[in-house]
Order: structure tokens, then C-alpha cells, then sequence
């Protein structure tokens, strides 16, 4: 037999490996061109930084460099803050045709981007943010098919913004804080969970976002118009008319006449109905003690509407909605005989129904379950009174409800002090908490208080333990929350936070849409869900706290968009960027997004209960506070 065959089949292989070989070193030479050319001068002193020659970026691990399970070709390249002063050389960079992730954000590169760029064609990330670019972006950039976030604010780019309407798969375009002209091209806003292009130079009307993005994302550019933003765009010019032909011998006195005729009627009809309001004005001045009294509990900016009729112990009416002659006769049992209830005479020893509605209010807010007010009494107690209406609820159990919560004691639940319950209306008397909501402090401007990770951490633990406590307490009656949300954590004088208005809604959820159209589902499943519902609420509370993003339609758009990133392992990207620039610990942030993932979980029956969230929250304290112990 000839070996001529056998010699034949080794050289092969043995030019293929060559080949192989020289491929990689092809993509090897252009990334050490690309980061020469990112950071020239630039000598890492750490031995492990790699982007030489003589390595290889996935066997020996560059940094900032993560290749493919196989260790064969390139994946991302993330340089951050590293304070690079060159160029980004698209050309060199796509030669590693795999690359689907590149971040330099926040360093000092300068120059433009090249059409190049356009060659990375499996680029699914790209972060530019926080350099000193300039001239246009690239056309290449609206033909990357596979693009999912396009982050270039902060910059100093020109011309106009790129065309993504073909990258159908893009989810963020991010680009405040540029020079950008011209008018926003079209974007798939459906698809879209970022969008931003403040602070540029941009002109016309914004595109339809279906209400989807906010004035934020486009304010800043002087010469943009239309929703969401305040100033509408003007009405379209009309075509301009032919001249009319002369007519000689016409006069100009009856066309002048007929203009000037039209000012002089709307003068007229403006002096009119001016004269109207101050003429009721003074009418209402005039007007005697009991009209007054009339108008002021009207004016108490609408705690009860003028519809309302609220009888007095003799069941008589005076027509205003307001009775004056209502007494206490029952205080320490609670009850009293005009239908307001006091619950702490402590603090409101004597006060009558009267009083409540006479005095100044002022709206904190409005929502879907009704109405809330600063009020302030005559002894200087301020109140937050919930106005409810059409809950379907009789007063007895109202009245039953009410009275099982101001009896179970907690310090981080906040107690109601007084009701009043009608058939048609119902109001609930809380003591006002001077320092705000949970929601104010994540989106408002509370200067003053730091609200940091370990702030945050504690909020949720606290929270969690004063929840898990009354989901204890009122298993048997079936009473939840109903209500969650940041909006109802307030913080005391220590700004220690406490759970408002705990048990005043009836939970209304999904998950009991669900179970009660199921065959065989038991009455006490029912109830359970309605405790599985203050668990998922408690879960949007959690993203809250994690991502610094508001809740929009029902918490939906945060969680399915939180869910993406995490599908996407940039699970990074969810978290609020000031906890980030505040080092804190990301692996604990990790894990209560878990916690959060976990009572967010569609089927009520996979949510946990309250206080197995309790020692999950419980641990991460610990663990929070062992990291800060000089001892460790």
C-alpha cells in the first residue's frame, strides 16, 4: 500500500490549521490596531490587560473582552471609564465579525464615526454615551438589522438623527444631550422601551407615541411641537389664493366696515360676560351666615359634592350636603350619633362631622379609588382624609372592617383616626405624615434626606415585616391591602416608613377573575388571592426601588421590560444608575431583583407569602450590614 496518500491528507490538514490560524491572528492584529488607536500612549501596568500580539483575547482573557463558550471568536467588548482620548476605528473593530456587544461610554474619545460601523453586522448593543463624538452618525448605523439599544447621548454629534425604522428589533434609542437637527425620523415606537432625544436642536412635530413616552424624552429642543410636549404645532398653512381682479370705482369704507363691525361685537360679548362674574361675585359676598356656611363646605375643595345629602340624627335634610347639628354621644365606644366615627380621642377629642368638612383642604391627589386631602383642624391637627365613592360595600361592613384594623397594632402600619360612611359616600381620617411617600422620594424632590441602597434595602425589609404581619392577623377575615404602592408608604418623623390605608379597598385583581371562573376553586383560595395580590404589588414596589423607573399602566411596561434585560443577561442596565455611581454591592441588588421576579410571578399560586419574602429581605439586611462592619 502507498503512504502517498496518507502524506497528502497530513499536509492539508496541515495548511488548513495555517490558515485557521492566520485568520485569527488577522482579527488579533486589527483589535490591538483598534485599542492603539482608542487609547494611544496608553501602558496598562496590570499584567492580566492582554491586547497585545502575543496573547489571545479569548484564551488568555483581554480585558473587557468576553468571547464565546468555544473560546473561538469574539462576543463583546466593554471599556468604560477608562478615560480614553482617541478615536473609535470602526474598520479595525469589525474585522472580529462576531462582535455583538460594544461599550466605551464615559471615556474622552473623540472624532466621528466612520461608515464602517456598518460592517459589525451581528452588533446587538452599542454604547458610545458620555465621549466627546462629533459630526453626523453614520447611515451604516440604520442598516445594523440585528441592533437592540443604540446608546449615543452626551456627545457632540451633528446632522440628523438615524434612520432605525428598518431595525425593527430596536427596543432603545437613547441620544439627549447632542447637537442633532432636523426633524425625528420615524421609529417603531411599539416596539420601543427607551426612547430619548432631549436637549438637541431637533425641529416640527413630534412623531405619534401613542402616549407611550413622556414630554422628558423630548423637551429641550426649543423648536419641537405637538404632544406629549405643551406647545402645539400650528395649523398647516392654507394654499394662498389667486388675487381677486380689480373692480374699479369700488370703495374701501363697507369692507373696512364689516372687519372693524366684527372687533366691536366680541368686545362687546367679552365686557358682557365680565360684567356677569363680577355682578356674581358680589352677590355671593353679600350673601348671609348660613349661605356662607353653605359655600364654605362646597369650597372644601369638593370633599363632598353638592349631589351628597347626609342626614342628621332626626333624619332631616338642609338641602347643602352639610349638617350643623351634629353631636357626640358615644366617644369611647367610638360611635357617635351623626354617623362620624372617632377612633383616637386622643387627638380629636370633641371634634364634630362639621369641622371636618369646614376646614381648609387642600387635594394631595386624585386616583381611580378616589381622592386625598391635607386637612387641617381648628387645633392645629392636621388630617389626610381619603374620600371614597361607589365602593361596594355596605356601612355595616364598612363599619366592622374599619373597626378590626384600628385594633390591630403595628408601628409601621398607619392606624385610622375617624370615619364617616354613607351609602354613597365614605371618608377615612388619617394622622398626616409631614415627610411624604416613598414615591416622592424615588421621583419628587426631597432635598435634604439621602436615599441611598442601604436606605432602600431597609425600606423593603420594613415593609415586608409590617405586611407579612397583618397578612398573619387578618387570614381568617380575608382583609389584604388592596391598594399597595409607593404612593401609600409614607415615612414618620424618624422617616421610619409606614404602610397608609391598609384594608380600604376591597382586592379587585386578576387573580381573582381567574380562580373564580375555574371550576372547584374553593371560597378560601379566593381569599388567598386576595393576599397573593398585596404580594405582587409588593414585588412592583421592589422594581421600584431597584430601577428608579415610575409605574405605568398597572406596573405592565416595567416588568415586561425587566424581563427583557434579564432574558438579555444585561440584567445591569435595570438597575437605578445612582445606586450604581453609588457603589453599591450589585450582587445583593441581584438578588432582591430575584425576590422581586419571584411575587411578580403570573400565577398567584408560584408567588411566595409574605414571610418567606420576610427572611429572604431579612437576609439581605444582614448580609448589607456585615459588609459595612469594620470587623470585616
Amino acid at each position: 500500500m502507498s503512504v502517498k496518500p496518507f502524506w497528502v491528507f497530513f499536509i492539508a490538514i496541515f495548511l488548513f490549521l495555517l490558515m485557521a490560524n492566520s485568520e485569527e491572528d488577522e482579527v488579533i492584529k486589527a483589535l490591538v490596531t483598534f485599542m492603539e488607536k482608542l487609547s494611544p500612549g496608553y501602558v496598562p501596568r496590570d499584567p492580566t490587560w492582554g491586547w497585545n500580539l502575543s496573547s489571545d483575547p479569548c484564551i488568555d482573557k483581554w480585558h473587557g473582552v468576553t468571547c464565546y463558550s468555544d473560546n473561538k471568536s469574539v462576543k463583546s467588548v466593554i471599556l468604560e471609564k477608562f478615560n480614553f482620548g482617541g478615536g473609535l476605528d470602526a474598520g479595525f473593530l469589525c474585522i472580529a465579525k462576531s462582535l455583538q456587544m460594544l461599550s466605551v461610554k464615559d471615556n474622552s474619545l473623540h472624532d466621528s464615526i466612520s461608515e464602517d460601523i456598518g460592517k459589525c453586522k451581528f452588533l446587538t448593543h452599542l454604547f458610545l454615551s458620555g465621549n466627546q463624538f462629533s459630526g453626523d452618525l453614520p447611515v451604516s448605523i440604520g442598516k445594523l438589522s440585528n441592533l437592540k439599544r443604540l446608546h449615543i447621548s452626551d456627545n457632540h454629534f451633528t446632522g440628523d438623527l438615524p434612520n432605525m425604522v428598518h431595525v425593527s428589533s430596536l427596543i432603545s434609542f437613547v441620544a439627549q444631550n447632542n447637537n442633532f437637527t432636523g426633524e425625528i425620523p420615524s421609529f417603531d415606537f411599539s416596539n420601543l422601551e427607551a426612547f430619548n432625544v432631549s436637549n438637541n436642536n431637533l425641529h416640527g412635530p413630534v412623531p405619534d407615541v401613542s402616549g407611550k413616552f413622556h414630554a422628558d424624552s423630548f423637551s429641550g429642543n426649543p423648536n419641537l411641537c405637538g404632544k406629549p410636549l405643551s406647545n402645539a404645532c400650528p395649523p398647516p398653512l392654507p394654499p394662498t389664493p389667486a388675487p381677486p381682479p380689480e373692480k374699479k370705482d369700488q370703495k374701501w369704507f363697507p369692507n373696512d366696515l364689516s372687519i372693524y363691525s366684527g372687533y366691536l361685537v366680541l368686545g362687546l360679548i367679552v365686557l358682557i360676560f365680565l360684567t356677569f362674574k363680577l355682578l356674581c361675585k358680589f352677590k355671593t359676598k353679600e350673601k348671609g351666615l348660613d349661605v356662607g356656611k353653605k359655600e364654605r363646605a362646597q369650597e372644601t375643595v369638593g370633599i363632598v359634592d353638592k349631589g351628597s345629602e347626609i342626614s342628621n340624627s332626626n333624619g332631616s335634610k338642609d338641602g347643602t350636603g352639610i349638617r350643623s347639628d351634629y353631636s357626640l354621644t358615644s366617644l369611647e365606644s367610638g360611635m357617635t350619633t351623626s354617623g362620624l366615627v372617632l377612633l383616637s380621642s386622643r387627638t380629636l377629642r370633641g371634634l364634630q362631622f362639621e369641622d371636618l368638612l369646614g376646614a381648609p383642604a387642600e387635594l394631595i391627589r386624585r386616583g381611580k379609588h378616589g381622592s386625598l386631602y391635607k386637612v387641617m383642624l381648628d387645633n392645629g391637627v392636621l388630617l389626610a382624609v381619603k374620600r371614597i365613592k361607589d365602593w361596594g360595600i355596605s356601612k355595616q361592613d364598612f363599619a366592622r372592617r374599619m373597626n378590626l384594623i384600628v385594633q390591630v397594632k403595628h408601628p409601621r402600619v398607619l392606624p385610622p383616626v375617624a370615619y364617616y360612611c354613607s351609602q354613597q359616600e365614605k371618608l377615612l381620617a388619617y394622622e398626616y405624615m409631614q415627610n411624604g411617600s416613598l414615591f416622592m422620594f424615588l421621583y419628587g424632590s426631597q432635598s435634604g434626606h439621602s436615599f441611598d441602597w442601604g436606605s432602600r434595602l431597609n425600606v423593603a425589609a420594613k415593609i415586608a415585616e409590617a405586611l407579612a404581619y397583618m397578612h398573619e392577623v387578618f387570614l381568617e377575615n380575608g382583609i389584604a391591602h388592596g391598594n399597595l404602592k409607593s404612593n401609600n408608604i409614607l415615612f414618620d418623623k424618624n422617616m421610619d416608613p409606614c404602610i397608609s390605608e391598609y384594608g380600604l379597598m376591597l382586592a379587585q385583581n386578576q387573580d381573582q377573575f381567574v380562580l373564580s371562573h375555574n371550576r372547584g376553586i374553593k371560597s378560601e383560595d379566593l381569599i388567598a388571592a386576595t393576599f397573593k395580590a398585596d404580594v405582587y404589588a409588593f414585588g412592583m414596589i421592589l422594581l421600584e426601588l431597584l430601577t428608579g423607573k415610575v409605574i405605568k399602566n398597572d406596573g405592565f411596561d416595567l416588568v415586561k421590560w425587566v424581563n427583557s434585560v434579564v432574558r438579555e443577561e444585561w440584567t445591569i442596565e435595570v438597575f437605578d444608575k445612582s445606586l450604581i455611581s453609588q457603589g453599591a454591592s450589585e450582587e445583593r441588588m441581584m438578588n432582591l431583583l430575584q425576590v422581586a421576579l419571584k411575587c411578580l410571578n403570573p400565577s398567584p399560586y408560584d408567588r411566595p407569602i409574605m414571610s418567606q419574602v420576610v427572611a429572604m429581605t431579612n437576609a439581605l439586611v444582614e448580609e448589607e450590614e456585615k459588609s459595612l462592619s469594620p470587623d470585616t
